[in-house]
């Protein structure tokens, strides 16, 4: 049995009291609310386009009914229909059977608030009915928004008595949600590969500034043989990476075994002066890294087969992208601090930095 609350037509602000002006809105309980027809035409097409058909015949016939939700869900729907506004407990108690009122009835307000609403109320229980529903409802906001949160805590909603009846009466559905948690695993996988990726070329890029300023410029323990060392050495800004490559560039000066002779790290400090000459835009005669002219000269011949010339274009192209977008990145004020700032850097990177730079070298031609 349904109770009766106050109506927004039970007030006396009717302005004609012919029954022309009036419509009976049937609930599922039998309970008969009087509405303006006009506020219901008004306020969706489907409705008037129901009120309109009954003209051909009696007044007496002039009935919508709004059959399968609760009695007091349409007379909060109606309520909406007057006012445009619904409070947090309508939404609380009835949220699911307003949505689906106004995805019938098309009305695109009341919709959004139901949507935002439920969004706000999802849980663990409620999730597999709220998506069927917003599957049915085709609310895709909160389709999403549920799809993400079975996604993220399946195994909780697998115990849901829900989640078992889908199981029981939608398999197709069930299987488009398996579908998604799949999809959506996949690309979280290639998300992490590629940031894993970025910094590489990001660590690379990097590397490939300290190894110029350290040819050029010279740095605490390696420079340029024709520049007369400095009598006080201050680390750059870029320690952590100048430190390691400074100590790859000592062994590889003086290693006997060097690369044919199997010398791992004489290896990555060959690719790096290889990869330098790949990217680098200077004339011989200005670049000071060694073996760049060497490297330019041969222009990749000593690739082996095709498929690995290719993986070495990648990788440059990439890295010439990282050091483009570093440089956009880092402001012209934030460079100028990071310089003046070499001081207090030094202090920072000492000798305990030194198992964490050879680790960021070994990373990045590996």
């Amino acid at each position: 049995m349904c109770r009766r609350p106050a109506s927004p037509t039970d007030s006396d602000n009717a302005s004609d009291d012919s029954t022309d002006t009036y419509i009976q809105i049937v609930t599922s309980g039998g309970r008969r609310i009087p509405v303006h027809a006009n506020i219901l035409a008004s306020a969706s097409t489907v409705l008037e386009n129901i009120i309109d058909r009954p003209r051909k015949h009696r007044r007496s016939e002039r009935t919508i009914p709004i059959l399968g939700v609760p009695c007091d869900a349409v007379v909060v729907f109606v309520g909406f229909l007057y006012s445009g506004r619904c409070t947090d407990e309508d939404m609380e108690k009835y949220g699911i059977h307003l949505l689906a009122l106004s995805h019938v009835y098309l009305i695109p307000k009341l919709k959004s608030q139901c949507t935002k609403a439920l969004i706000q109320r999802l849980t663990i229980e409620n999730v597999v009915d709220v998506l069927q529903l917003a599957r049915l409802c085709d609310a895709p906001d909160l389709y999403l928004k549920c799809m993400k949160l079975v996604s993220k805590r399946f195994k909780s909603v697998e115990e849901t008595e829900g989640w078992k009846f889908l199981q029981n009466h939608d398999p197709f559905f069930e299987l488009e949600i398996l579908q998604f948690i799949d999809e959506t695993e996949s690309r979280m996988k290639r998300s992490r590969r590629h940031r894993r990726e970025q910094s590489l070329y990001f660590e690379l890029s990097e590397a490939m500034d300290c190894l110029e300023h350290i040819c050029t410029e010279g740095c605490i323990s390696v420079g340029p043989n024709d520049m007369v060392p400095r009598k006080k050495k201050a680390p750059c800004n870029k320690f952590s990476t100048c430190q390691g490559l400074q100590l790859m560039i000592q062994h590889f000066a003086n290693c006997k075994k060097r690369v044919n002779g199997g010398c791992v790290r004489c290896k990555r400090m060959w690719q790096l002066f290889k990869l330098h000459a790949s990217i680098c835009q200077l004339a011989d005669s200005n670049c000071k890294v060694p073996l760049c002219r060497q490297f330019k000269i041969r222009d990749l011949k000593e690739m082996k087969n095709k498929k690995e010339k290719e993986r070495w274009e990648l990788l440059v192209k990439k890295v010439v992208v990282a050091r483009a977008t570093s440089a956009l990145l880092l402001p012209k004020r934030k460079r100028m601090e990071e310089e003046a700032e070499g001081e207090p850097i030094a202090a920072a990177c000492g000798e305990a930095n030194h198992n964490h730079n050879n680790h960021i070298i070994r990373r990045l031609v590996c």
